[in-house]
């Protein structure tokens, strides 16, 4: 498995389809919901391909001074349980990091929160926010 810096539109568009395979047809997310104001060649993607397949990704851009937000991890469905999701998020954490992010935060989906609890993200103080598509918590993590 090789998990990668998304530099090119062909590498987004494997980050792309991942998202779209693994949760806008479980899920029935409308494409302008799934693909937001925060894609495009302004986001930091991460991808893990088993040789050249797309298998799994996540998102990152920041958010305010110091503080990026990681988000759309996603991994197909036959690939899970091989640690890929912790591995795009390591790696989407260390290149935050190169870039001097101090603090990560994440909208999690509810039920799925303890996945980035053991990764060392806490739930923030603010609540619970609601997104279009799923009820979600916010949890945070510093760099």
């Amino acid at each position: 498995m090789n998990i990668i810096r998304v530099t090119k539109e062909s590498e987004r568009a494997g980050a792309y389809y991942v998202r779209i395979q693994a949760m806008m047809r479980k899920h029935q997310i409308p494409l302008d919901a799934e693909i937001d104001s925060h894609d495009g060649a302004d986001c930091n993607y991460v991808l893990a391909l088993d040789d050249i397949y797309p298998v799994a990704t996540c998102r990152w851009f920041e958010v305010r001074d110091g503080v990026a937000e990681i988000g759309r991890v996603v991994v197909l469905p036959e690939y899970r349980g091989q640690h890929l999701g912790r591995s795009v998020v390591a790696e989407a954490e260390k290149w935050m990091r190169e870039k001097g992010f101090k603090k990560a935060v994440i909208s999690s989906r509810v039920g799925v929160e303890n996945f980035y609890k053991k990764m060392g993200y806490r739930f923030e103080e603010t609540g619970k926010p609601h997104h279009d598509t799923f009820q979600c918590v916010y949890m945070e993590k510093s760099l």
